[in-house]
C-alpha cells in the first residue's frame, strides 16, 4: 500500500484525535526503519517560539519524524487565529493556495519512504471561499485514513465521510477507532457496526486518552505493519 508513498489523515470532525493518531503512526513507521516525513498543510492557531510562530500539532508531528525538514515545508500555511481555516485566512488577509503545499510535499517525498499528512478539521473543512481540505487531499492523491472519534453521532459522520472520500475517487486506506477521553456507551457495538458497513475492521482501536507517552502503542505497530504489507 506504500506505492503512493504516504497517507492523508482525516477525521469525522475536529477534536477526534487526528494528531494523536498521526504522531503514533509516524513513530510506528520510523520504528520499522522507514524514513517518515510529516505534513500539516494548513494549521489554524499558532504560538510564539524562539524560532518564530509555530503550530503545536505541526511541532508534535515534526518531533515524531526522522526526516529533517524546514518548518515551512511541514506546515506551509500557518494561520494565527484558532478558527476554521477559511476564517483564519480571512483574518490574516491571505488566500490559501495549493502551490506551496504541493511544492513542499514534493520536497518531503523526495527525501522519505512515507509521508504522513494530517488534515485540518474534518474532510470538508473550508480553507477558502470555495475550496476545502478535501481539495488538498485530492491534489496530494494519497490513500486516506479516517479517524473516527467514538462518540454519539460518529456512525453518521463516519459513513458520510467515507462516501465523500470515495466520491473523490481517492483510495480509502482504512479507518481507526479512537475512544477519546470518555468512552461512549456501547462503544464495541458501534465499532462492530462500522466494521460491517465499511467491510473491514479498524486498522487500530485507540484506548481512551491517558498519560501521554513517547512509546509506540501496540495498535500503531500493528496498523503500520498492515499498511506497508502488500
Amino acid at each position: 500500500m506504500l506505492q503512493n508513498k504516504g497517507f492523508f489523515i482525516t477525521g469525522t470532525d475536529t477534536g477526534v484525535g487526528k494528531t494523536r493518531i498521526a504522531v503514533a503512526l509516524t513513530r510506528a513507521f520510523v520504528a520499522r526503519g522507514l524514513r517518515t516525513a510529516v505534513m500539516k498543510p494548513v494549521a489554524a492557531g499558532s504560538m510564539e517560539t524562539p524560532a518564530g510562530p509555530r503550530n503545536d500539532d505541526a511541532l508534535e508531528l515534526l518531533g515524531a519524524s526522522n526526516v529533517p525538514a524546514a518548518y515551512e515545508d511541514v506546515n506551509p500555511w500557518l494561520l494565527a487565529t484558532p478558527a476554521s481555516p477559511h476564517l483564519a485566512a480571512r483574518v490574516a488577509g491571505v488566500s490559501i493556495g495549493h502551490e506551496a503545499i504541493l511544492a513542499a510535499s514534493r520536497r518531503l517525498t523526495e527525501r522519505s519512504d512515507v509521508l504522513i499528512v494530517e488534515g485540518a478539521g474534518g474532510w470538508l473543512a473550508p480553507i477558502s471561499a470555495t475550496a476545502t481540505m478535501a481539495d488538498v487531499a485530492e491534489r496530494l492523491a494519497l490513500p486516506v485514513i479516517l479517524v473516527v472519534g467514538m462518540r454519539l453521532g460518529c456512525l453518521n459522520h463516519a459513513l458520510l465521510t467515507r462516501d465523500a472520500i470515495r466520491a473523490r475517487s481517492l483510495p480509502f486506506g482504512g479507518w481507526i477507532a479512537n475512544k477519546l477521553a470518555t468512552e461512549m456507551p456501547l462503544c464495541a457495538a458501534n465499532i462492530d457496526t462500522l466494521t460491517s458497513r465499511f467491510g473491514a475492521p479498524p486498522l487500530g482501536v485507540v484506548p481512551s486518552e491517558g498519560t501521554p507517552s513517547r512509546s509506540v502503542p501496540a495498535w500503531a505497530i500493528e496498523a503500520a505493519k498492515n499498511l506497508v504489507s502488500p
